[in-house]
């Protein structure tokens, strides 16, 4: 049996599972909004960061994997947080909410200086494990996304693909979004060969996502 690039992620080992529901059932906070390197929070625990285009429901899914439904505000106006929002899991573990991107509403200035500070987030964080790179599965990958994608390639930064709003398709649609983001992913040397596919209002791939975090190391 041909073993397809990027395969679906399994569901979690029981233990895994376990890990992943304690360490989001715990402690939620957040800490601050980051606008400068110079801001950031002491590099003293595991890091991962979630980096999506706007609209592509990443404070639904946040919201959704913390069990908590305000703690990640999703914005009228795509692209208004400008600051890398950092979440506490406790003790253990940083949640990272990279703004969104692909956005023309912002003026260019400012997209140029969350740019430069996105740049030096992703090349200078050495605890950062994994970013999650959220694509929206009504649509796969669009160009802004792959490049998100090349920023991470090129800072050496593991990423895994996590597709947004499977329950909003049909089966088929979805698995045609899947294909493609698979052919586009193959494109990328950093892309963990991994999809995680998600429904922040159904719960699907929830569990998953977080048994993922919890057991990186």
């Amino acid at each position: 049996m041909t073993q397809l690039p990027f395969p679906l992620a399994e569901e979690p080992e029981a233990e895994a599972r376990e890990a992943g529901r304690l360490l989001f059932a715990g402690n939620v906070d957040f800490v601050k909004g980051v606008v400068a390197m110079s801001g950031m929070p002491p590099a003293d625990r595991v890091e991962v960061c979630f980096a999506g285009r706007s609209n592509v429901g990443k404070s639904s899914l946040i919201n959704a994997l913390t069990g908590r439904k305000n703690i990640a505000r999703a914005s009228n106006t795509p692209g208004r947080t400008q600051e890398i929002n950092y979440f506490a899991l406790g003790t253990q573990r940083y949640l990272v909410d990279l703004p969104g991107y692909g956005y023309a509403a912002a003026p260019l200035p400012v997209v140029a200086k969350w740019q430069a500070l996105l740049k030096s987030y992703l090349s200078g964080r050495q605890t950062l494990r994994r970013a999650f790179v959220l694509i929206d599965g009504r649509h796969g990958v669009k160009d802004v996304d792959h490049e998100i994608m090349t920023l991470l390639d090129r800072s050496a930064v593991t990423f895994q693909a996590v597709m947004t709003k499977a329950d909003k398709i049909s089966k088929a649609e979805l698995n045609q979004n899947i294909d493609q983001t698979r052919a586009a992913l193959a494109k990328h040397p950093a892309a963990f060969p991994e999809l995680i596919v998600t429904s922040s209002e159904k719960g699907s791939g929830i569990e998953t996502l977080r048994a993922t975090i919890a057991t990186l190391e």
